[in-house]
């Protein structure tokens, strides 16, 4: 599946650019395609290196926490993230 916009929400961003902002996504979309190369690419305007994602997946249910890696403006890349326990 791809990205949809209204699963995602701002939890805290900065606003002069010097420290990582932190967003959320939900989906019921499993970690792995989440964390998949290109799956934020849409917010390739929105998301800096350092910026925290944390992704609740509705249909397992399951959380995650992901780090973006690298955005050369059109190509996000993030972390495998790291599995937050849900129960």
């Amino acid at each position: 599946m791809a990205f949809t916009q209204a699963g995602f929400a701002t939890i805290a961003a900065s606003k002069k650019g010097n420290a990582p902002s932190m967003y959320s996504y939900i989906s019921a979309e499993a970690k792995a395609t989440v964390t998949g190369a290109g799956y934020f690419n849409s917010l390739a305007d929105t998301l800096a290196v350092g910026d925290l994602l944390y992704h609740y997946d509705t249909n397992t249910p399951t959380a995650t926490l992901s780090i973006v890696l690298s955005n050369n403006g059109t190509v996000v890349d993030v972390t495998a993230g790291t599995a937050i326990g849900v129960t």
